[in-house]
C-alpha cells in the first residue's frame, strides 16, 4: 500500500454556542464567523493514467433525520434540505458511505429511550439526492422502534438503491458484506457495534445487527478478502463525546486491519476523533456528526468527511474535509457560509 498522504481544506471555525435547551436550540440566534472563499480542487475533473483506474470514495459520520432535523425539512416543506450544501461534494465521489444513525420508517413502536429516534420514510430523497451507496445500520439507534420499523428501513433503502451493512433479516445477511464494484475494483464494506443488546446480535436473531465481537470480525473480513480487492470496516463504538479513541476501540481496529481490512471509519462519539497508521491500513476513530442536530458545542457542531482515493488494492490518498453546521444543522464546508448563518 502506497503511503497515506493527509490534507487539510482549511484551517478550524469557531463556535460560541453554550447549550440552551433543546427548545432554543431550534430557534437560536447564529454567532459571527469570518467568510473565506471555499477550495474546489476535489469537485475537479479526475484524470486516470496508467492501467488501474481510480475510485473515489467519500466518508461521513452520523446521519440522523429524524427530531430537530426533521423539524427544518418539514417547515421548508424539503425532505432534501440537510445535503443542499455539500450535496455535490457527495454526488462527485464513486463511492458514498455513512452511518444512518436511527431507523427510517413509519411503522413500529418506541423500544428504546427519550432519545429514540425515528425518521419520516420522506426523509430518504436527501440520501437518494446525495447519492449515497452504502449506509451503515450498526448502531445504537437503529432498534429505537424495535424490529417492525427496522426491517421497513432495510426494504426503504432497498428500494432506493442504496445498500447496507451491518444489518439484515438474519445473522447471515448482517454479517455479509455490501459489496461494490467500481471501475475494476471491488469493494466489500462490513459494519458493527458493540452498542446493542446481545439478543439482536445473536447466531438465531431474524433480523438482526452485527455485533462488534472481535473473533467474528476476523473472520468476517478474511471472508471478504477472498472476494474482495478492499475491505472496509465501519465501527460504531467508543465514548460519546470524547475526543480521543479508547483502548476497546484500537483493539478492534487493530485487529480489523492484520485480518486485512484496509481502511477503518468509525462514528457514534459525536465529535471528531484522532487518526492512525498502523499495519498497512489507516483508521479514522471516528468522523463526529454529520446531519445531527447538536449544536450545543463546538465539538459536536463541527464534523470530518473523507476523501479517500483508491487504485488497484491500495489506498492512494486521504483528504479531510472539515465540516460545519449552520444554525438550522445544515453541513457546509468550514468557512464557506455567510456568517449569518451560524
Amino acid at each position: 500500500m502506497k503511503r497515506i498522504f493527509f490534507f487539510s481544506l482549511s484551517g478550524i471555525a469557531f463556535f460560541f454556542l453554550g447549550f440552551f435547551g433543546w427548545d432554543f436550540l431550534l430557534g437560536a440566534l447564529p454567532q459571527e464567523s469570518a467568510i473565506v472563499s471555499a477550495p474546489d480542487s476535489f469537485l475537479a475533473v479526475r484524470e486516470e493514467s496508467g492501467e488501474a483506474r481510480e475510485v473515489v470514495m467519500l466518508f461521513v459520520g452520523d446521519i440522523m433525520l429524524s427530531r430537530g432535523i426533521e423539524y427544518y425539512m418539514k417547515k421548508k416543506n424539503d425532505w432534501v434540505y440537510p445535503f443542499r450544501s455539500v450535496g455535490d461534494i457527495i454526488q462527485s465521489a464513486d463511492i458514498a458511505v455513512g452511518n444512518l444513525e436511527g431507523p427510517i420508517s413509519d411503522k413500529g413502536a418506541r423500544a428504546g429511550s427519550i432519545y429514540s429516534f425515528r425518521a419520516d420514510p420522506r426523509a430518504v430523497e436527501g440520501l437518494a439526492f446525495a447519492g449515497f451507496d452504502v449506509l451503515s445500520v450498526a448502531n445504537n439507534h437503529i432498534w429505537d422502534y424495535g424490529s417492525e420499523a427496522f426491517l421497513d428501513t432495510l426494504r426503504i433503502l432497498n428500494e432506493n438503491g442504496i445498500l447496507y451493512a451491518g444489518g439484515g433479516r438474519d445473522y447471515a445477511e448482517a454479517h455479509a458484506p455490501a459489496m461494490k464494484e467500481t471501475n475494476g475494483i471491488t469493494f466489500a464494506f462490513l459494519s458493527y457495534t458493540d452498542l446493542v443488546p446481545v439478543s439482536v446480535a445473536t447466531e438465531a436473531s431474524s433480523p438482526a445487527v452485527a455485533f462488534a465481537q472481535k473473533e467474528i470480525i476476523i473472520r468476517d473480513i478474511e471472508s471478504a478478502k477472498e472476494r474482495a480487492d478492499i475491505v472496509v470496516a465501519l465501527f460504531h463504538w467508543g465514548v460519546e463525546y470524547a475526543p480521543r479513541h479508547n483502548a476497546l476501540q484500537e483493539d478492534l481496529a487493530h485487529a480489523a486491519i492484520d485480518a486485512g481490512a484496509k481502511l477503518i471509519i468509525g462514528h457514534h462519539p459525536h465529535v471528531v476523533q484522532d487518526t492512525e497508521e498502523y499495519g498497512g491500513g489507516f483508521i479514522a476513530y471516528s468522523l463526529g456528526n454529520f446531519i445531527f442536530d447538536q449544536n450545543f458545542s463546538e465539538e459536536t457542531s463541527r464534523g470530518l468527511m473523507l476523501r479517500v482515493v483508491a487504485r488497484g488494492s491500495a489506498v492512494e490518498s486521504i483528504e479531510e474535509l472539515p465540516v460545519s453546521f449552520t444554525h438550522e444543522f445544515e453541513p457546509v464546508l468550514e468557512h464557506t457560509a455567510p456568517q449569518d448563518d451560524f
